[in-house]
């Protein structure tokens, strides 16, 4: 049997992934640079999304298990993540 919460951030990823392959199979439909550009640009805003969602589930389902000094380390290296990703 699968642990709920495991299945769940699989099926975020899943969906994630099948975004990312219809972003591209859209890129190749419009052909042209500018509007790929700007579906390439919306999934910079799903990534991060995504990365909180399935991190922030399995928060909660560790949080029985680790410290809670433990979990502000984990929170602490996704915000520096997403700094790094998200400054220009």
């Amino acid at each position: 049997m699968l642990n709920k919460i495991v299945l769940t951030m699989a099926t975020i990823r899943i969906f994630s992934g099948s975004l990312e392959i219809m972003a591209a199979l859209l890129m190749l439909r419009l052909n042209q640079i500018d509007k790929a550009l700007i579906v390439n640009s919306s999934l910079a805003f799903v990534g991060p999304l995504v990365l909180i969602s399935t991190t922030t589930i399995g928060l909660v389902g560790l949080s029985d298990k680790i410290s809670f000094g433990k979990m502000l380390w984990i929170v602490g290296g996704v915000a520096c993540i997403l700094t790094g990703v998200l400054k220009k």
